[in-house]
């Protein structure tokens, strides 16, 4: 064989090695890049989504947010926990009555609002869970502002809140 077969065929060698080095991350980065995106680190994110009226599957809300909160804390997990309040949800917020609106408060949540609101105000102050509540909802039955409980922020609408968070990675829980 000549030098110049005997260079030729090493080229060629070099250049189906180089080829499979290039190929390999490439096709790693595309995997990469069609998996759907998701936190960079372990923290756990979470959006809940109230839209329903009834006190204690409301309370079971809250009991899971805790939980879930526990949990990241004793295995060392950060945790960014949203609750979305959504329609029926707006009773959750406020101690109006809402009377001559859809979302009235009944018995069931007049026994009960005391300690729902406490246990919301402790998991917004203490355990850092952000609440939102859907503006859409409170303009349909014309609510001040100033009757929500201290720390519900409003978003213009609460799906597209759950929608955009759901796009940030954060996982989407309801409770039955």
């Amino acid at each position: 064989m000549t030098a110049i077969a005997s260079f030729l065929q090493h080229a060629a060698t070099l250049a189906r090695r180089a080829s499979r080095l290039i190929a390999m991350p490439m096709a790693a980065l595309a995997l990469a890049l069609s998996m759907p995106a998701v936190a960079q680190d372990d923290a756990q994110r979470v959006v809940y989504h109230v839209d329903f009226a009834d006190p204690t599957r409301y309370s079971a809300t809250l009991t899971s947010i805790n939980n879930l909160i526990n949990d990241a804390e004793q295995t060392l997990l950060p945790w960014d926990v949203h609750l979305v309040l959504v329609g029926y949800g707006i009773r959750f917020a406020t101690d109006d009555p809402l009377e001559g609106t859809p979302y009235a408060a009944d018995e069931a949540l007049n026994e009960r609002r005391d300690e729902l609101k406490g246990r919301l105000q402790t998991l917004i102050e203490i355990r850092n869970v952000k609440v939102h509540l859907c503006d859409f909802t409170r303009q349909e039955i014309n609510l001040s502002k100033d009757k929500l409980y201290e720390g519900i922020g409003l978003v213009n609408s609460g799906v597209a809140k759950i929608a955009d968070l759901q796009r940030q990675g954060y996982a989407y829980l309801k409770i039955q």
